[in-house]
């Protein structure tokens, strides 16, 4: 593991426990050149994972892209960082349990959108503006009369 600060890399772990979602370990590390601390976080891959993209070209599967447009759609919204990362990480649970190499982005697009819908409506509409690229406000409009039904039986 190469220092952040200086890139040396002699590093040593400090301390080490599962992170609070317990999907990763986490783990305290001082790098041995300049001294500086930092944290990483070590979690199981099963299998590398490509993204047929809906142009037809593939693109390694990139957790933190994920993560980010998840975090996007829930900014200002109140949801503990955690929270987050559990959702994530049950998403990307789901895709290697699939079994398949290959995912096309709209499957993922799917569960990402099944995931928020459990949560928080408003990040679920977020992330279907970018998603279902909404292009003007009636969009918005026929996107949540859709929604509608299921609020009212709420």
């Amino acid at each position: 593991m190469r220092c952040p600060y200086c890139s040396g890399s002699e590093t040593l772990v400090k301390d080490s426990r599962p992170s609070e979602d317990t999907c990763a370990v986490r783990r305290r590390r001082e790098c041995q050149t300049c001294g500086g601390r930092f944290t990483t976080y070590e979690r199981v891959q099963l299998r590398d994972l490509i993204v047929l993209k809906s142009g037809g070209y593939p693109e390694a599967f990139d957790r933190s892209k994920l993560e980010r447009s998840v975090q996007i759609a829930f900014s200002k919204r109140g949801l503990d960082e955690n929270r987050v990362s559990q959702m994530v990480s049950g998403i990307v649970r789901r895709l290697e349990e699939r079994g398949e190499r290959t995912i096309e982005s709209k499957y993922i697009g799917d569960v990402v959108m099944d995931s928020l819908a459990r949560i928080d409506l408003v990040a679920y509409v977020r992330f279907a503006s970018v998603y279902k690229d909404f292009q003007n406000p009636h969009d918005f409009e026929l996107f949540v009369a859709e929604l509608r039904p299921s609020l009212d039986a709420d």
